[in-house]
């Protein structure tokens, strides 16, 4: 078991992910978010490469459109 800060709350997960895994769990799609990985921003096209592992901080915002 791993924990991890997601968003500023603590959560449990079964074994280290990526990102890209992470995103698909929480039904998230990646197009439309941006991820800070341990204070670092993730290129999306290497969300498929970077793990998260215990005690990491992750933070994924949401793109909102306005007018």
């Amino acid at each position: 078991m791993i924990r991890i800060m997601l968003n500023g709350e603590r959560r449990d997960l079964e074994t280290p992910v990526t990102v890209l895994s992470l995103l698909d769990d929480l039904k998230i799609d990646p197009r439309v978010v941006a991820v800070e990985h341990n204070r670092a921003v993730v290129k999306r096209a290497r969300y498929a490469e970077t793990v998260i592992n215990d005690g990491a901080e992750v933070e994924i915002v949401a793109f909102v459109g306005g007018g």
